[in-house]
């Protein structure tokens, strides 16, 4: 008897540890470090397939994950794919440098790092991370189909902040079908002479925010493009560059929506434009319901500019302007002309088997108003 209520004891003291060493060996790292998938981080040696694998570890895994971009290091990447769905909600710590290679080695088309159908990603540079696109070996090559860095589809809930991107064959960062998007503290660099090196594009997306950055490009420092609602530019400092541009809209017989668009507590330094809404002739659509308020100008040439003839394209154009406020600018400018409205309405009326009475109206309708 005794000997049965010590074997029973036994086991009540010895089935506890069993479950936590059982616990232990079936919970998951959730943490991926692209220097444990072959990294070698010495700016010289192929990384990609390294970041691939972390990748593709990192978004199979359940939960919250991170994937690891270690600080001290610096990474050539020759494109970067991070498509999901993901089963985690994936946080990319992004400390280290990435390097694109030269023109003559670039294998990506038409971004070095593209982010597809990825849900709540947040990407943390923590002031250190950084992307250089070793754009200067691009720019001189007026006929080549240069690539951008960062680009963004189909992401809801984005959240990209602490991070510096330089140099920029083409576009820095360019946002598409995204559904709520926060971009803040970022830092983009490019030369003044650097062509289409545009800051942040956005294109098909709504409820976006970009806050408290820095940009230097050789284009628009923030670029709205048709299908956008809903976004906040607050806290800016633009120059050189051209800008924070509506824009441009209607190319090439486009379509094109643009609405609810703020931006406020922006500054533009020696820039080329400031306040800028550009739609090109012979397009259609609308921007609307559009505030710029509480700019600084420091000798910023074309402060505010209304341009519906961009390119000086002869056509009529039919891309509705309305609703503009600009509100609250301060400040130096640099050009000739502070605020230029050049808008243009060339529709015409034509009636047939019409009766009735027409006043008011624009355009005029001479056949009623009689």
């Amino acid at each position: 008897m005794q000997g049965f209520i010590v074997y029973v004891l036994v086991l009540y003291f010895i089935s506890p540890c069993l479950c936590i060493r059982f616990n232990v060996r079936t919970t998951s790292d959730t943490t991926y470090n692209v220097m444990q998938y072959g990294a070698t981080g010495d700016g010289k040696s192929d990384d990609t397939k390294a970041f691939s694998s972390a990748w593709s570890n990192a978004c199979k895994a359940e939960g919250k994950t991170t994937l690891v971009i270690p600080s001290g290091k610096s990474f050539l990447v020759k494109k970067v794919d991070f498509s999901g769905p993901c089963n985690a909600e994936i946080l990319i710590q992004f400390e280290g440098k990435i390097v694109a290679p030269s023109k003559d080695a670039w294998e990506a088309r038409p971004y070095l790092i593209e982010i597809d159908s990825v849900n709540g990603l947040t990407i943390d540079g923590n002031n250190v991370g950084e992307i250089d696109g070793n754009g200067a070996t691009w720019w001189d090559c007026s006929d080549c189909k240069r690539p951008g860095v960062f680009h963004f589809h189909k992401c809801d809930k984005l959240n990209v902040s602490n991070l510096a991107i330089s140099n920029s064959p083409r576009s820095h960062v360019s946002v598409n079908e995204c559904n709520g998007a926060t971009i803040s503290k970022i830092s983009i660099d490019a030369p003044d002479s650097s062509p289409n090196t545009d800051g942040i594009d956005v294109s098909d997306s709504t409820n976006i925010l970009i806050q408290d950055s820095d940009i230097k490009s050789g284009d628009d420092c923030i670029a709205i493009n048709g299908g956008t609602s809903f976004l906040d530019a607050k806290r800016i400092t633009c120059g050189p560059g051209h800008g924070i541009s509506v824009g441009s809209l209607g190319k090439d017989g486009a379509s094109d929506q643009v609405s609810n668009i703020y931006v406020q507590n922006c500054t533009f330094k020696e820039t080329t434009n400031g306040a800028r809404i550009k739609t090109f002739p012979g397009g259609s659509g609308y921007a609307k319901n559009i505030t710029y308020e509480q700019i600084i100008l420091e000798n910023a040439k074309n402060p505010i500019i209304i341009d519906q003839e961009y390119n000086n394209y002869l056509q009529e154009t039919s891309v509705s302007v309305s609703s503009v406020t600009f509100r609250g600018f301060s400040g130096t400018y640099a050009g000739k002309v502070a605020i230029n409205l050049d808008c243009k309405n060339d529709a015409s009326v034509i009636c047939k088997n019409a009766h009735g009475k027409a006043t008011d109206t624009i355009p005029n309708v001479p056949c009623l108003s009689n």
